[in-house]
């Protein structure tokens, strides 16, 4: 009866001992992950990276939290994590689709082709990045509208990244009539070139006739701008340019055919 009492207050202590053990396992892996992403925002880390890097943490705390557990109780551990591996290979071929988009996600927050807050476009849907996840990547539209991409879509596709470079070009056309001047047209453009400050002067603003169209001599202006810029100044370049051929008196014509009855 000795030994039975003895068996019962050895078990009774090694849960007790595993109820700490997990307890205080729990509450050290949500603290070291946390700290852990913290130092990495601090120290200028993606936000995307340091929030992989403290889930990472936190899952692999977790696992040898488990392992301590079931040890502390008397499981033999080897023979448990040899048939819990096992398990692991039949459900990773079960769900070879999902795990697919879980790489492709590692892939994504390691490599960085985007971050957050930047505008991309990835297999033509267009928007800024809200979140790169383990599954999938959220962006939002100009409109507004929220973007679940799987990431083994994102990976497997072009990714178009208008936000990685600190500066882009704006390239404009406009058209003007083969009875205007094109020498004066571009004297026109160059001078509300010079008063945008916007533009960068390096590399150096181009006007270029581009093509002689069906009804115009088009003009194409190639001009570079920061990023943020980007839309301001295209949008306020194409009414500027109509405003000011208006004051010199520079046609844009309508698009016209000549007809000849034979």
């Amino acid at each position: 009866m000795n030994q039975g009492m003895d068996m019962m207050v050895h078990f009774g202590a090694s849960i007790l001992v595993a109820v700490v053990i997990l307890i205080v396992g729990l509450r050290a892996a949500t603290i070291i992950a946390k700290r852990l992403e913290s130092q990495l925002l601090k120290n200028e880390f993606d936000a995307s990276l340091a929030y992989f890097f403290a889930m990472a943490t936190r899952i692999g705390i977790k696992i040898l939290l488990v392992v301590a557990i079931l040890n502390q109780l008397g499981f033999a551990t080897a023979s448990l994590l040899a048939a819990l591996g096992a398990a692991g290979l039949a459900i990773g071929l079960a769900l070879q689709g999902t795990l697919s988009h879980v790489a492709a996600g590692i892939m994504l927050i390691l490599f960085r082709p985007m971050k957050v807050g930047q505008y991309v476009e990835v297999g033509g849907v267009g928007g800024t990045v809200k979140h790169i996840g383990l599954m999938s990547t959220e962006l939002a539209t100009v409109q507004n509208v929220q973007i679940f991409v799987p990431n083994g879509n994102v990976w497997a596709s072009t990714i178009k990244n208008y936000s990685h470079h600190n500066t882009r070009r704006v390239d404009l056309t406009v058209g003007i009539a083969y009875e205007d001047d094109i020498g004066m047209a571009m004297r026109v453009l160059q001078a509300m070139i010079d008063n945008e400050v916007r533009i960068k002067k390096d590399p150096k603003p181009q006007i270029l006739v581009a093509n002689l169209g069906e009804s115009s001599v088009d003009i194409v202006m190639r001009l570079w701008t920061t990023s943020d810029d980007y839309w301001d100044v295209h949008f306020d370049m194409i009414k500027k340019t109509k405003e000011e051929f208006d004051s010199a008196g520079i046609t844009i014509p309508y698009p016209q055919r000549v007809m000849r009855q034979l």
